[in-house]
């Protein structure tokens, strides 16, 4: 997997929150994801590096990265 077209995926889905260190989105419409091509529930991106991310619940992650930015694909067990 490349670098992700960041641009292009987020426009198709929903933007949730949005902070300092993260930018988070919603996927409303089941996107694919780019690393697994499972259905994924949350996009996060990463704004600050390093960045701390609080889970309140366990997902399944794939990983990316999006003009040098961490990206995070979540999977709801």
């Amino acid at each position: 997997m490349g670098d992700i077209d960041l641009d292009e995926l987020a426009a198709s889905l929903t933007i949730r929150e949005e902070n300092q260190a993260i930018k988070s989105y919603q996927n409303t419409v089941a996107v694919s994801c780019p690393a697994c091509d499972a259905t994924f529930d949350d996009l996060v991106v990463c704004k600050e590096n390093p960045a701390s991310l609080n889970l309140s619940q366990q997902l399944d992650l794939c990983v990316g990265s999006a003009d040098g930015q961490a990206v995070i694909f979540t999977h709801k067990k």
